[in-house]
């Protein structure tokens, strides 16, 4: 009997090996949902309106299943990332003015990141915010060079490590003091409470998608499984959805952590407009390791999103313009304006805000495309988006637009 439980077993955990082998690029792309700007923008919806916004957080949790999902695909069905498949449909002069975007758009997302890392790093250590810059760029170009010489599996697990912190860093505060049941179940009701929880709404679900994630991830498909081709395709596409939904399932805890954390221990506090503010307020409420946690936290989330925001340009100035520069430069390319913000005094809170808004701009250029190609079945086959995909994709896509184009006319507008 025990043997023949032991056959039974057996299979079953290889399969089990097996499928987990297939995850791991989700959890990269994954990064970008809960990077610095993440958590200034969840944080303060929190210490404003409590648990009024809950909703917000699944709805953006929602939308970013679908649209990563869409991006792997792309990647498994074609063998192209998707600025490869740009650069095939595209004229030199408009891939060159793409590229342009694009690049503007890195460099705005390193901003986000370095600025967080260099707050986090003044939170724990007391370190002016330009040395804490130029050590958050350091490490995230060392982290560069893990994914250059030992390969893209031992990239995915260091970043998967870093994600696991910032999930601890920011849930262990539930743990200690537990948000209400209740008012985390009616937050769920959509519903707002004047204009300036349309702004916070704006900003959660506008920035929810990143130009960069979406980029990515179809090439990190591509590069972890190849083109895939007949049962072997299906088999990945399965695997693909159990990865993205795993991987976005920890993102939005992270993310709902961070806004019942601040709702419950925040929430009519005063001077918690600032990732520096809720920190101190946090250690007053919760105690000096709680806040810790969090700063650990928010520097897990620096380095770990600066490295895959430097990687994901890497690989569209490749797809675009085929041409691969050194990781050392590469990383260089967008971490020096970084560094001369924080060199310049910028409030770093203002900094986050202004990176989220260009970041707004390069939206359109992810979305658009990946939904068009993804449902064109000259190039997907059998595989193109089902009729309904393709109209959630693009109701995604506008209310996406739509929020990001409201969250800047609002921004400019004051």
């Amino acid at each position: 009997m025990a043997v023949a439980e032991a056959d039974t077993v057996r299979p079953r955990l290889g399969r089990l090996r097996a499928g987990s082998a297939l995850l791991g690029p989700a959890f990269v792309a994954a990064i970008a949902y809960v990077d610095p700007g993440n958590v200034a923008s969840n944080i303060s919806a929190g210490a404003k309106f409590g648990y009024l916004l809950v909703w917000v957080i699944v709805a953006a949790n929602l939308m970013a299943v679908l649209v990563q999902y869409l991006s792997a695909k792309l990647g498994l069905v074609t063998g192209l990332s998707l600025p490869e498949a740009l650069r095939e449909r595209l004229p030199r002069s408009a891939r060159l003015a793409y590229w342009a975007q694009a690049e503007v758009v890195a460099i705005a997302t390193d901003l986000a990141e370095v600025v967080g890392g260099a707050i986090a790093l003044n939170l724990l250590f007391d370190l002016p915010l330009l040395a804490g810059g130029l050590i958050t760029g350091l490490v995230s170009m060392t982290l560069l060079l893990v994914q250059d010489r030992g390969g893209q599996r031992t990239f995915e697990r260091v970043i998967t490590g870093l994600l696991l912190i910032i999930a601890i860093g920011f849930l262990a505060s539930l743990f200690v003091e537990p948000p209400s049941a209740s008012g985390t179940l009616g937050g769920l009701l959509p519903r707002f409470s004047g204009t300036e929880s349309v702004l916070i709404a704006a900003a959660m679900l506008g920035a929810t998608v990143m130009p960069h994630a979406v980029y990515l991830h179809s090439g990190l498909a591509r590069d972890r499984h190849g083109k895939a081709e007949g049962a072997r395709k299906r088999g990945l596409l399965r695997a693909t959805r159990v990865d993205v939904g795993l991987a976005m399932l920890l993102a939005g805890a992270v993310n709902l952590g961070m806004l019942l954390l601040a709702a419950t221990n925040l929430q009519g506090r005063d001077g918690v407009d600032s990732i520096e503010g809720a920190h101190h307020a946090v250690a007053q409420a919760l105690g000096p390791g709680i806040a810790l946690m969090m700063a650990v936290g928010l520097l897990a989330s620096g380095l770990a999103s600066t490295s895959v925001g430097a990687y994901a340009g890497a690989m569209i100035m490749q797809g675009l313009l085929r041409k691969r520069i050194p990781i050392v430069l590469r990383r260089l390319v967008t971490l020096i304006p970084a560094v001369v913000v924080l060199a310049l005094g910028a409030d770093p809170t203002a900094a986050l805000v202004v990176s989220q808004v260009v970041l707004s701009f390069g939206i359109p250029f992810a979305l658009v495309p990946l939904i068009r190609l993804t449902g064109d079945r000259a190039l997907m086959g059998e595989d193109a988006n089902h009729r309904v995909t393709t109209v959630l994709g693009w109701v995604i896509a506008a209310v996406i637009i739509v929020l990001n184009v409201a969250l800047i006319y609002l921004t400019f507008a004051g």
